[in-house]
């Protein structure tokens, strides 16, 4: 009985290095995995490297391959690349300011024609300058004495204008000019709001004809901006007008003018 029980010891301790070898493997096994995990930073990989970890120190059973086959890197997903439409080529500086000028002459020349009776008379004048083109039209033919409503005759006049500045996208500026005759009406306190009240009238009625409300301006002077000398009546008569001014784009707006 005696050697029986010492055979049986004898047997339980050459089973013990067993154990030690598979703690050395597990830990070998954990280090390999380590290495190969920083080798290259991924988000799957710290993830798979967690749960081996995990499964090695708490003996959830799991094989060597199976964690190898979870290190492999994921397929990377297809690549979309949005279509850009092709957009044309922009005009140099030096272009879109000359298609600029054409554009301009060419309104300079449909106001001149269509004012020209008006011209003939010295009750418009149109001119064409740097800054733009300018549209001047005596007040006595747009408005009574002290008032600021169109007569039926100007509408057809000024109508005829507006459908030509309709068909461009320049910015307008509508400019109420009045002699230095003091007014004070109950309507108007002073010439301010009289030559304000008349740029606004031509303002509202380019708006019925189809100009873009967006393009449009009015502003008021009073008896500012004289262009004539005011101690005469000849004088305040030219000074006493509606300035249309038709204006050149800026080079931020050059750059962005669209020829069609």
């Amino acid at each position: 009985m005696a050697r029986r029980k010492r055979g049986e010891e004898e047997h339980e301790n050459l089973e013990r290095w067993l154990v030690s070898y598979a703690d050395f493997i597990t830990l070998l096994f954990a280090f390999f995995v380590v290495m190969y995990a920083i080798s290259s930073i991924n988000e799957g990989k710290y993830r798979v490297l967690s749960d081996a970890l995990s499964s090695a120190f708490r003996n959830i059973p799991g094989t060597t391959a199976g964690a190898m086959m979870q290190l492999q890197p994921a397929t990377p997903l297809p690549v979309t690349i949005p279509f850009k439409k092709p957009q044309a080529t922009p005009l140099r500086s030096d272009e879109a300011r000359e298609k600029n000028r054409e554009l301009l002459r060419a309104k300079a020349r449909e106001l001149s024609n269509a004012l020209a009776p008006l011209a003939e008379r010295g009750q418009v004048r149109v001119t064409e300058g740097m800054l733009g083109v300018t549209v001047e039209i005596s007040a006595s033919i747009l408005f009574d004495s002290g008032e600021a409503r169109l007569k039926p005759e100007a509408v057809g006049v000024l109508a005829e204008v507006g459908r030509i500045l309709a068909s461009t996208d320049f910015p307008i500026t509508v400019e109420g000019h009045t002699d230095n005759v003091p007014i004070n009406s109950l309507l108007f306190p002073s010439n301010w709001e009289l030559s304000g009240a008349r740029a606004a009238s031509v303002v509202r009625l380019f708006i019925e004809v189809g100009v873009d409300p967006r393009r449009l301006s009015a502003v008021g002077y009073a008896e500012q901006r004289p262009i004539a000398d005011n101690a005469t009546p000849e004088g305040r008569s030219r000074n006493r007008r509606v300035a249309i001014n038709l204006e050149a784009k800026s080079p931020d707006q050059l750059r962005e003018l669209d020829i069609r």
